[in-house]
């Protein structure tokens, strides 16, 4: 757990897709009642858009992390993709990281003032003869950006909390975690789940 509160990994691992909204939604509240048994006090939340975890605590603030979210636009739109729009919604996702909300919102719409037309276009099944979208990925990607906004800058609305906008620095510390636990293969679980607790204690004391 980070400085600022923000949830382990293992509680974060839950939303991985294979289990349902209701589901996800109850190990996230499980989650956070175990933490405010600790006392723990959640300050802010940052994570990498998994399903349900934006919007399941209204009360504190949440960070998505752009880098994550340059990512998922990566991977629908690859990192070559072949027309001018397709090309420009890419470039303007990597500028995430750099931008204010408001300039970043501003381009987006641009964006789609340009490429509406292009981003709307629909195909016919010739042999069904229904109609839908022919630029599916690109859409994707565009909806995806536009689903996030909401959580993409909040680290700039919070600025008294300190929130990262990535999750670098959380990323580091369970990275360097596990190769210590590697370490020590030999560990019981309970031993592991100790060592665990004192590592995290060290690095918030």
């Amino acid at each position: 757990m980070g400085r600022h509160g923000s949830l382990r990994r293992s509680q974060q691992a839950r939303l991985d897709g294979r289990g349902s909204r209701a589901g996800n939604q109850r190990a996230l509240h499980t989650g956070s009642r175990c933490v405010a048994r600790k006392k723990v006090l959640i300050q802010s939340i940052i994570c990498d858009g998994k399903s349900g975890l934006l919007g399941a605590f209204p009360d504190i603030p949440v960070q998505m992390c752009q880098f994550h979210q340059i990512k998922i636009i990566v991977r629908h739109l690859t990192r070559k993709p072949k027309s001018p729009a397709a090309q420009a919604l890419r470039a303007l996702s990597l500028t995430l990281t750099e931008d204010t909300q408001a300039a970043f919102e501003s381009a987006l719409k641009r964006w789609y003032v340009q490429y509406a037309a292009f981003l709307n276009e629909r195909s016919v099944n010739e042999k069904t003869g229904r109609s839908h979208y022919t630029h599916k990925r690109l859409r994707t990607a565009y909806n995806s950006l536009k689903r996030h906004l909401p959580w993409l800058f909040t680290y700039e609305r919070f600025s008294d909390l300190g929130i990262p906008n990535t999750t670098n620095l959380l990323e580091g510390k369970f990275s360097e975690m596990k190769q210590l636990l590697r370490c020590h293969r030999g560990l019981k679980k309970e031993n592991k789940l100790r060592f665990i607790k004192h590592y995290f204690a060290k690095k918030t004391s």
